[in-house]
């Protein structure tokens, strides 16, 4: 195997590094390959790391290709590790728009800010929304503990895509939202046979524009996410697609206070194309 890489820790979606969500950041794995990029993820242990495994493409500094593993798997996409990638990329290049060429297609960042203060953005590929199949819905509600009554009505539960397929679940009272529990091993196996490589995203109102959220990932030690990209993106899909809001419109999700690691997601809804998805990132050091 070839040197390790050196890898770079990021929390996103956090404006310290106690909170937010960890990813790993190699910005050099173009001598790796897929067997070798899945062993340091599992090493790192992070719910995702992020590898530049083609720097430059076509001599453009600011367009990389980019893959995404958590500890067990490639997945297509993951939204918190694209944004500390922006944030690293940053520091190096400067502020701007940058693209990534991930394995769901180009993807535009923008940063902003300076010094420690950075701020990134992304914009996702063309949400899309689609039914359950048949008794899945009732099989993952079993393993929450939950009625379909405990939902919410005006949030009907679909599964919503924006980079990966997450399920979405809006509780109607806080009380079940804050208070259900699931065992992570049938809920990774619903997951698996499911091609479920996203996040279980369940939600909570909590104000106008304003959503609580718990994403369920149970890989390793890990069981639920504290700050999701990709499924804020295919949230604010979700609400577009179903005349939830109208467009153009932002919704700011707070997520991650059930885990210890507090993180805000703002979620910009354009009337056409992708979701727009901001959060800072800041090393760990």
């Amino acid at each position: 195997m070839n040197q390790t890489p050196d890898v770079l820790r990021y929390a996103a979606f956090a404006a310290s590094p106690g909170g937010g969500n960890p990813a790993g950041v190699v910005m050099d794995a173009t001598r790796l390959d897929a067997a070798q990029m899945q062993v340091i993820a599992a090493d790192i242990g992070y719910a995702e790391t992020v590898f530049i495994t083609r720097a430059a493409i076509d001599g453009d500094s600011r367009r990389n290709r980019v893959r995404y593993f958590s500890p067990i798997a490639e997945v297509p996409f993951c939204g918190h590790a694209t944004i500390a990638l922006a944030v690293a990329l940053s520091r190096v290049h400067g502020t701007g728009t940058f693209t990534f060429d991930t394995p769901v297609g180009p993807v535009a960042i923008d940063s902003v800010g300076q010094g420690a203060a950075l701020m990134a953005s992304f914009t996702s590929v063309e949400p899309r929304i689609t039914g359950f199949a048949p008794g899945v819905l009732d099989t993952l509600l079993g393993l929450l503990g939950v009625g379909r009554d405990e939902l919410h009505p005006a949030y009907p539960p679909l599964l919503a895509f924006a980079g990966n397929w997450h399920p979405i679940l809006v509780f109607a009272e806080r009380r079940t939202f804050d208070s259900f529990v699931f065992d992570p091993d049938p809920m990774r196996a619903l997951m698996d046979a499911q091609n479920w490589a996203g996040t279980v995203t369940t939600l909570c109102e909590i104000g106008p524009g304003e959503f609580d959220s718990r994403n369920l990932f149970p890989v390793g030690a890990i069981t639920e996410d504290p700050a999701t990209g990709s499924a804020a993106a295919a949230f604010g899909g979700y609400l577009r697609l179903l005349s939830l809001v109208e467009p153009p419109s932002r919704v700011v999700l707070l997520q991650g206070s059930h885990v210890g690691r507090p993180s805000r997601l703002t979620v910009d809804i354009p009337q056409l194309g992708g979701i727009v998805v901001r959060g800072e990132a800041v090393e760990i050091i």
